[in-house]
């Protein structure tokens, strides 16, 4: 959300894995970063332009499907996205993040397959790592070709922990 263009709402919400900032706009949910050790967020310039408003309901309905997420629930979001932010490959891809079912992972190789881009690998890791959403577009559940852990944009520790919780190890959190 560099230049996002429409209003954006926000408020700040506390998870297990450190305070997350939530941002909509009238199409939907849009962002969802990490304060500390996340990479593409949101200036502070930016911010203090959005409007604060906890009460927003499609933010306090994203707040409580990220509670019910961290105490263990295997949370299927059913949240209108605004992921106009992106470029149209980085739409395809956020959007096949999205069906990825809690508790699997896929490999970049197999998401560049879903999206009709078999050769676009590494386009689709740098789509992966600038989704806006994050936890909710689970780019956590994107892995390398030989099943092991790569980077994410809110820190190796928090993917290792994002997926112990949805394999039903939330002692990790």
């Amino acid at each position: 959300m560099k230049n996002p263009a429409r209003p954006v709402v926000c408020t700040d919400i506390v998870t297990p894995l450190g305070p997350l900032l939530l941002a909509a706009t009238d199409r939907g949910l849009a962002g969802a970063w990490f304060h500390e050790g996340q990479r593409d967020t949101p200036t502070a310039d930016q911010v203090a332009c959005w409007t604060r408003d906890a009460a927003h309901p499609l933010l306090r309905q994203a707040a409580n499907g990220l509670a019910r997420y961290f105490e263990g629930e295997r949370v299927a979001f059913d949240l209108p996205l605004d992921l106009s932010a992106g470029t149209e490959f980085q739409q395809a891809v956020w959007q096949a993040l999205c069906l990825i079912e809690c508790g699997h992972t896929v490999s970049y190789g197999d998401v560049a397959r879903a999206i009709g881009k078999p050769a676009a690998v590494r386009a689709v890791g740098a789509a992966v790592g600038a989704n806006p959403v994050s936890v909710i577009v689970p780019c956590h559940r994107v892995m390398g070709s030989n099943g092991s852990l790569t980077g994410y944009s809110g820190g190796l520790h928090r993917k290792v922990a994002l997926l112990a919780l949805e394999s039903g190890e939330p002692r990790l959190l």
